[in-house]
């Protein structure tokens, strides 16, 4: 999610929802380069747009475990976030990954709330998809589609029913928060961070509407070294969530996480038991899985 310090003014001078999102257009790959098979896939919304959107099959001859909906960052356009979930196929998980309005080769003009109707038409194709049915829905949203989804979800409850787990990565707590940071960053702009923020469209964050989703169990991962969406975001949404609920701390760039492979075990590891999956309590660690009975009697494994 890239707040760019001079964007950022412009959103909190302007009010304007449109500069939170970074479309590119075209469409640079498609998954065949990386070796994946898929199909594209066109979603219609409720107010007739078509969308552009990627369906990735589990690998030929690996169980169907689920169904991943993945909702990508601000930035870019769907080849740009295909690291997000190009390894989940190979373990069982297909993926269905949209571009938003405005985003690569869908048409319309992103803004708020106009793109909830693109995440709603996302979920209504899933709905209708015979390869989903009778499989589990798990939802990721990175960035700015964590932070929609989480809205939408809000906004939606009969949509938490329907899914088995919800994986959020580098999700910003607050627009508001968000801008006063990179405001912050710069010398320019430091003295009137806190001013100018309280401009800044505040009431579709995500961490308004956490506390109301109560039926989906939730892992949170948040990079201690994100220099986007600071630290803070990822444990005020923890704080807001109701459980079940995880908290995992990664390293490295903002939505980054799945480019290590530890990561990555680890979602499929929460994905197995979301109920009761309790995450690595230090960097580095391995998880114990499954849990012993008493998670707090016995500790989680170090390397050796």
């Amino acid at each position: 999610m890239r707040f760019l310090g001079t964007l950022c003014f412009l959103l909190a001078l302007s009010g304007c929802s449109s500069l939170l999102f970074y479309p590119e257009p075209g469409q640079l790959f498609t998954p065949q380069k990386a070796g994946l098979e898929y199909r594209t896939v066109t979603l219609t919304t409720a107010d007739g747009l078509k969308l552009n959107a990627w369906w990735l099959p589990a690998k030929e001859g690996v169980a169907v475990k689920g169904t991943v909906l993945h909702l990508h960052g601000n930035g870019g356009n769907l080849p740009m976030h295909l690291g997000g979930s190009f390894w989940l196929p190979k373990n069982g998980y297909q993926v269905l990954l949209v571009d938003y309005r405005g985003y690569g080769l869908s048409e319309g003009k992103p803004g708020l709330p106009e793109i909830y109707q693109d995440i709603d038409a996302a979920f209504s194709w899933l709905d209708q998809a015979p390869e989903v049915k009778g499989k589990p829905l798990i939802l990721l949203g990175q960035s700015l589609g964590g932070s929609m989804a989480v809205y939408y979800l809000g906004q939606h409850p009969q949509r938490q029913k329907q899914l088995k787990a919800f994986v959020l990565d580098g999700v910003p707590a607050s627009y508001r928060s968000v801008g006063q940071y990179v405001l912050g960053t710069s010398w320019l702009t430091w003295p009137f961070q806190v001013p100018l923020s309280w401009l800044v469209p505040d009431g579709d964050s995500a961490i308004y509407a956490m506390p109301h989703l109560k039926d989906v169990p939730k892992l949170i991962y948040h990079s201690i070294d994100d220099p986007i969406v600071p630290l803070s975001n990822g444990i005020r949404l923890y704080q807001a969530a109701p459980p079940p609920r995880v908290l995992q701390l990664t390293r490295g760039g903002h939505v980054q996480t799945f480019a290590d492979p530890v990561w990555r075990k680890v979602m499929l590891r929460f994905l197995d038991d979301p109920q009761h999956f309790n995450g690595l309590r230090r960097l580095g660690e391995i998880p114990n899985y499954p849990a012993p009975e008493h998670p707090e009697d016995e500790p989680l494994e170090s390397p050796q």
